[in-house]
């Protein structure tokens, strides 16, 4: 078996797609955040682009954490596996690629020194982020000059000091902040976190106003489900590629990136060129909209009454014949006709997100997706269920059973190590969420005579949805109705009644 290496990969002994070796290429991209996502969605984006001989740029990725990945990149040169493996439209796809786009893995707490010379390199041009939705926030933290920050928004302040510094503020030395962060305007929440670190630091006013016109942060909307590493299956994928590989990204092929920003510069960054799914916009919020309501919004409406049926994963749920039916009354009838955008792109969107949740490579488990539950309802469904019983008339049956079966899900008992447990049958099962919802849900469940004086009070309880929900005309009705009938009859055939 072959080591991973740049000499194993010019001599052409691998059994892997890859680009062609090539003479090092200007780096273009500094990329905060060495997590399996990035890896196969951007990395994995960048190096088919140079591949496809549209782009000519390498990537160097820093650690966000003291804890990360360098030490195993220089290992073996740079080089990862991403390998893609599902189905679009109706067709099975696999393949394997080489990524050899990454010049180098830097932990900045280690390597500060380089970082900054990364900055002061005028061929940089794009900064790209995924440091997990906690990362985008503000912790006070004074300045210490040539050390690492702790937070990424004040990393971010002080390597862009080092490139002010560094060109004098020129225009052209700006830079472009594409943030992949999964929170709703990433990148103008980076941004005012930048600027608030210049001024509790008393950075010049002139860095101030560098930042704010000649550097350029995007909003940004990310889509493509990575489990990560494919630990049961690596040994036989390393006898498949001729080689070890532990930094190996398993993907789905589904991927689509939202960049709010100025036109032009896609031209800067020629990924859709490559055949990418990759769109500029003036505008995200359809996009936004159609992703948190379709995807997330079907995930959220279905998993906890899935979980309750007796089943463990997403995949699962297409293939279970009630449970299907419900997903798929859900989706067509409840949530898509009310996402704002023309019906055929939203209905083709479903459709891939239907084909996307069969993947059989993917084991989404739906224990997982039930995490903060309560906000995720809010967010994801509760915008579906105004704008149908605004259109409508009434709640939607569907999505008030989703309802009915969260509040169900929720019935649980607090643990004497101070955790939150449900029942499926014999088995218990983890119920996480914040500790005020916890404690609000086992109140009703504890205080209530029945099944519709506990569904009212919690509908009607703004603490937990932000809104008093009886007023939402039907919804209260259809939620009792629905968990008495689950706890009469139980989950799956509740919903087969549907």
């Amino acid at each position: 078996m072959f080591i991973l290496n740049r000499d194993t990969l010019a001599v052409g002994k691998l059994a892997v797609e890859s680009s062609p070796p090539s003479p090092a290429k200007p780096v273009r991209i500094l990329q905060i955040g060495d997590g399996n996502f990035l890896r196969a969605f951007f990395d994995w984006m960048v190096d088919v682009a140079n591949g496809a001989g549209l782009m000519n740029g390498e990537v160097i990725v820093a650690q966000p954490l003291e804890r990360g990945i360098a030490g195993a990149m220089k290992a073996q040169d740079q080089l990862f596996t991403v390998l893609l493996r599902g189905a679009r439209d109706g067709r099975p796809v696999q393949s394997k690629r080489l990524v050899t786009c990454v010049r180098d893995t830097l932990d900045p707490y280690a390597q500060w020194d380089a970082m900054r010379a990364a900055m002061r390199d005028p061929a940089l041009r794009f900064v790209v982020s995924n440091t997990t939705e906690a990362g985008i926030a503000h912790v006070e933290e004074p300045w210490v000059e040539n050390q690492c920050p702790a937070s990424f928004p004040a990393k971010v302040a002080a390597l862009l000091l080092e490139r002010f510094g560094a060109f004098g503020g020129s225009p052209e030395s700006g830079l472009v902040f594409l943030p992949c962060e999964l929170i709703e305007a990433n990148g103008s929440r980076l941004r005012e976190y930048v600027l608030r670190f210049a001024g509790d630091w008393k950075l010049p006013a002139r860095f101030a106003d560098w930042v704010k016109n000649r550097n350029i942060f995007c909003n940004t909307l990310v889509d493509r489900i990575v489990p990560g590493f494919p630990a049961a299956e690596a040994q036989t994928l390393y006898a498949a590629l001729g080689y070890r590989d532990p930094l190996m990204v398993a993907a789905e092929p589904f991927l689509l990136w939202v960049i709010e920003g100025p036109a032009e510069l896609a031209g800067e960054l020629p990924l859709r060129e490559a055949g990418l799914d990759v769109v500029w916009t003036g505008d995200l919020q359809p996009y936004r909209a159609r992703k948190v309501r379709i995807l997330n919004g079907a995930h959220t409406a279905s998993a906890l009454a899935a979980y309750r049926a007796g089943l463990d994963s997403v995949r699962e749920m297409t293939e279970d014949p009630v449970v299907s039916r419900y997903l798929n009354k859900v989706m067509f009838d409840e949530i898509v006709p009310f996402v704002p955008l023309p019906d055929a792109e939203r209905r083709a969107y479903a459709a891939t997100v239907m084909e996307r949740f069969a993947n059989p490579y993917i084991h989404h488990e739906l224990i997982s997706i039930a995490l903060n539950s309560v906000s995720k309802w809010r967010v994801r469904v509760l915008p579906t269920v105004r704008d149908y019983a605004a259109g409508r008339g009434q709640a939607p049956a569907g999505l008030a059973f989703s309802l009915a079966a969260l509040l169900h899900f929720y019935r649980g008992e607090f643990t004497v190590a101070g955790g939150y447990e449900g029942r499926r049958g014999q088995d218990a099962y983890p119920i996480r969420d914040d500790a005020d919802n916890l404690a609000i849900m086992n109140a009703a469940w504890n205080r209530g005579v029945d099944t519709g004086q506990v569904a009212a009070a919690l509908l009607a309880d703004a603490r937990l949805w932000g809104e008093d929900l009886t007023r939402i005309p039907g919804l209260a009705e259809r939620t009792a109705a629905s968990l008495a009938r689950i706890e009469a009859v139980g989950v799956k055939t509740a919903m087969s009644e549907l």
